[in-house]
Formats: structure tokens, sequence, C-alpha cells
């Protein structure tokens, strides 16, 4: 029998199933898509709370352990499966720190490393960049990766380990024995294992109501759509935020501008609206991409909680059930240390993180 079934296989799907791998555990992975396509394919790759300051202190634990791990992540990745992630430590320029003291105290309390800049030290940093910033702090040590290519890594990385990873397999019924789940069933097929972990990202609140009963996590869909340029490299050296907005840099020059923040449900449909308020501020911050054409316009869901808090941990009624969902904006940048809770807490092993506040009857 299969140890651990995981639903859902986006960024959080795989880490948790790789934390389970090097733990020694037999897993599957049931998509009801294509592996990795819907939140984690559409973001940026921001490997930090885009103001992190304002984030709650059990998103920045879980930050702090991710942040420190991913080089290793990214190199051991590259390694294994000979698909670069591109993690790169390009630092996050932001131009809008509203209270300089505050955040100052608060990167100093956290180990951040950060930089206060004039408009000279601004400008030298990013030439090109026509922002006139309010206060601008520059946070140099924050990274980013391309997050197709850590997700096909990471895919390469469990195939190669033994994990069956099946597409297209939405879980439509569970039974039940008493307070355990026995089987899922994906419409012909049915899957047995002894625990269970849904990760189905902005699904997770929907799949949960449906098969199982309260407590549900607190988990729904918001809507956020990007464009990217085609672009050159060295346009832009840093990611640079302003007024809840960003432009990233990729290695081989391509610039996304993002992102809306959208309550529309299960809608992923791109608009006209929200291509304008994206091109009206990439042109702002770099005007330098007028020269360059939009590849591409998308959205994607995020995996909406009312604080960015994700659950992680076991139903309080159901045994052998898991969740490691709802991490709003930061999946990525959570993923790691989240992997690695969920897979303390199922296997019974002491967390280097404070459980509680991840649970699903805590106050989110």
């Amino acid at each position: 029998m299969t140890d651990i079934i995981i639903i859902g296989g986006g960024i959080i799907g795989l880490m948790t199933a790789r934390e389970l791998v090097a733990a020694g555990a037999r897993v599957i992975i049931l998509e009801r898509q294509t592996i990795g396509r819907e939140s984690s394919w559409a973001g940026g790759g921001i490997l930090s709370p885009l103001y992190p300051w304002r984030a709650a202190e059990p998103i920045i634990q879980l930050w702090l352990r991710s942040h420190a791990e991913y080089p290793t992540l990214a190199e051991t990745l590259k390694r294994h499966t000979e698909i670069d992630p591109e993690w790169q430590r390009s630092g996050l320029l932001i131009g809008d720190c509203e209270n300089p003291r505050l955040v100052e105290t608060w990167c100093e309390s956290h180990g951040i490393a950060y930089e206060r800049l004039g408009p000279t030290r601004f400008h030298e940093l990013e030439p090109a960049v026509r922002l006139t910033p309010s206060s601008p702090i520059f946070l140099p040590e924050i990274a980013q990766v391309r997050n197709p290519r850590l997700l096909r890594a990471l895919q390469s990385e469990l195939l190669a380990q033994g994990v069956r990873i099946l597409e297209h397999r939405t879980v439509t019924q569970v039974a039940m024995n008493g307070t355990r789940i026995e089987l899922v069933s994906t419409g012909d097929e049915t899957f047995t294992a002894e625990q269970y972990v849904i990760t189905a990202g902005a699904w997770s609140g929907t799949l949960s109501s449906r098969l199982f009963p309260l407590p549900h996590p607190n988990v729904a869909p918001v809507k956020g759509q990007m464009i990217i340029f085609s672009a050159e490299p060295e346009l832009l050296r840093q990611m640079v935020l302003n007024q809840g907005h960003y432009l990233i840099p990729r290695k081989d020059g391509k610039i996304l501008a993002g992102s809306t923040l959208e309550y529309a449900g299960f809608d992923k449909d791109i608009t006209e609206s929200a291509r304008d308020e994206l091109t009206a501020f990439a042109y702002a911050v770099l005007p330098a991409l007028r020269s360059y054409p939009i590849e591409k316009h998308w959205a994607g869901l995020r995996p909406g909680s009312p604080t960015g808090i994700p659950y992680i941990g076991r139903h309080p009624e159901i045994q052998n059930l898991h969740f490691n969902c709802g991490h709003f904006r930061n999946g990525f940048a959570m993923a790691p240390a989240s992997a690695r809770l969920l897979t303390d807490l199922l296997l019974g092993r002491s967390p280097d993180v404070f459980p509680e506040p991840y649970s699903l009857t805590a106050e989110h």
C-alpha cells in the first residue's frame, strides 16, 4: 500500500512529496489538471513576501527558514535533473517604504540585510528606472526563482525517486471507516493509502467542504494577472516594487510585470483593464519597456486565506487527513519550510516551528 497520497501537484504538493520521500515514504500525487500549471506556474517567483514587515509572524517564520534553504535546494535540483531553476539573489528595491524607522527595526530584529537609499544611490542601482520613490529601501538578499523551471525540476526529481505523479485525476469521492479515510476515488480509479494530504491550492477549500466534515480550510481563489516583456539582459537588474506592483527581471532579459488582486471566483479570464493597469505601471517605472513587445498576458488563481497564514496540520476529526494549503501570495516563499512542518507533524517528529498558528482550528 502507498504510504501517503497528496492531492494537488503545485509547488506545495511537490515540495511536500519531496520532504516525505526524503523521510522514506512511498508517495502518490493526484493532480486535477497538469502538474504545476495553476497558481504555481502563474506567479512571479519572488522568494519573499512583497512587504515582509507587513506579514504576520507565522508567515515570516516559514519564509526565513525557506529563504535559508533555497540556494542549496536550487543547486541540488540542478545537479540531479540538469534543469536550472534560475535561483538568483537579485535583490528587492522597494519604492514606498511607509515607515522607514519601523522597517529598519524590523529588518534588524529578523536579520534581514537592508539599505536605506537616497536619490543618487537609488539611480546608481537602477539607472533606467524613472520611479520617484517616497522612502526607498533595498533588500539586497531577496531572491527569485523562475517558477516553471523549478516546478519541472521538482517533478523530474520526484519521478526519478519513484513517486507516482498522476495528472487529470480529480478526487470525486472518499470512503470513510470511522474517523479514517479508507480510499479516494477519481471516477473509474480508486487509491488507498495510510495518510492523505490536501495541497490543492485555490481548490483546497471547495474540495474539503465537498468531501469532508467541518472544519474546512478557509481558502478561496484570488485572481492575479501578469504580463511579460521580451526585453534584454541588464535593462533591469533588481526586482522593483512600488504601490503593490512589481517588475521582475529574468536572466534572459525578459521582465515580468505584476500583478492584480481580484476576487472573481474561479474565473481565470484575462482582461484589457488589467493589461492597461500593468502596462501603465511598467512604463511609468521603466520607460524603456515601451520599446519591447509584450510576449504574454495570463492569469492565475492564488489560494487566498484571511491573513495569508497557511493551514498546515491534521484535520481534528479525521485521523489520517492533513492539510498544507492557503499560502495566498507566498507559496514559493514558504514552500520548503511548510513542507518540512507538515512532514514533521505527519511523522510525529518535533518541528522547529511552533505549529499551533497553522492548525485548522486556529484563527487565521
